[in-house]
């Protein structure tokens, strides 16, 4: 039996439609980031983004699993000399609720410009509302 790699002409997307009110953060974006790597699907290729659409809705809803909300922190420093910030799960929330997603599915993905080109057909939204009707999503339940 021969096995056979799929080029990118030959690759179906679809477009999916994930409502986050009341699932748990990592679950999910380990869903996510499979449908979005193409890991769903009988004709898989490592090497060529073969995944899905992903429009992401409630991203404000998103649930997190015991004291996550006030311990886990988000580190980043600017560059200057001791300016290394932090922010817990409900501050970033309150911000920018879209990057709780954004981040969790990023660290699944591959680290190179595969991974990034994967990445880039995440779609978050913060409320029920998305821009992305004439596609034609289908509603998925994870």
């Amino acid at each position: 039996m021969k096995t056979e790699s799929i080029r990118e002409e030959d690759v179906q997307r679809a477009w999916l439609v994930v409502d986050l009110e009341g699932k748990v953060l990592g679950r999910v974006a380990t869903h996510i980031a499979a449908a979005l790597r193409g890991k769903n699907k009988a004709y898989f290729t490592p090497h060529v983004d073969c995944g899905d659409h992903v429009v992401v809705i409630n991203a404000e809803k998103v649930a997190v699993t015991g004291r996550k909300e006030e311990n886990k922190k988000y580190w980043w420093h600017t560059g200057w000399v001791g300016s290394i910030h932090n922010r817990t799960v409900a501050e970033k929330r309150e911000t920018d609720p879209a990057f709780l997603i954004t981040n969790a599915v990023k660290g699944m993905l591959p680290k190179n410009r595969l991974g990034r080109q994967m990445l880039k057909k995440l779609h978050v939204y913060v409320g029920p509302e998305h821009k992305h009707e004439a596609q034609t999503p289908v509603a998925w339940e994870i």
